[in-house]
């Protein structure tokens, strides 16, 4: 039997993260060690495209974790798990995640991400787009330059980003010949 076909069987056709009933598909749960229905789970499109672009994630969605989190199948409780922990911000998220259990090998599985995708960061202009090194963006506001008397303008095209590594919240840019750290917040992708 294909995987597909043990993983509708298994949710009775519907996605075993939010409970819909259209668009599903086969979401293997990384790191794969094998393509099986027990490291994999039947999901919406909604699911599958949030679960595949971290930081895409809607929080209301995510609510239906709170009843997902309990079932008795681990990949399901992995995906809950995982998308609880990003989510943890959120009170409710944080709630169910002190309330969640894992086995003592659903945990390990669960706490297998590749490092580069737990510590994945990424900077995002005030509307929510991804921005990336080189890029372009606008200045929202008006903001004086800390330790300068420059005022960046609303509206200043700022050329050829580099993103702030270890922090999601800024990016590096040049404005009138003066190198300076601006926050994501004020500036929209161009």
């Amino acid at each position: 039997m294909a995987v597909i076909d043990t993983l509708i069987e298994r949710s009775g056709n519907c996605c075993e993260l939010c409970g819909s009933e259209t668009n599903l598909s086969v979401y293997e749960i990384p790191p794969h060690w094998d393509e099986t229905a027990d490291q994999s789970v039947l999901t919406c499109e909604t699911c599958k495209s949030q679960l595949q672009n971290p930081g895409t994630e809607d929080v209301h969605h995510w609510q239906c974790l709170n009843d997902c989190m309990w079932s008795e199948l681990p990949a399901v409780q992995v995906v809950a798990w995982r998308m609880l922990t990003k989510l943890s911000s959120e009170p409710w998220a944080g709630s169910a995640l002190e309330n969640l259990y894992l086995d003592e090998e659903t945990q390990v599985w669960a706490d297998a991400l590749s490092i580069s995708e737990k510590d994945a960061i990424i900077h995002r202009d005030c509307h929510g787009a991804i921005l990336a090194n080189g890029d372009t963006v606008h200045i929202t506001k008006d903001l004086n330059v800390k330790g300068s008397s420059l005022a960046a303008k609303r509206g200043t095209a700022v050329r050829n980003i580099s993103l702030v590594h270890n922090n999601a919240k800024q990016i590096e840019g040049r404005v009138n010949a003066q190198h300076i750290v601006i926050l994501t917040e004020f500036v929209k992708k161009a």
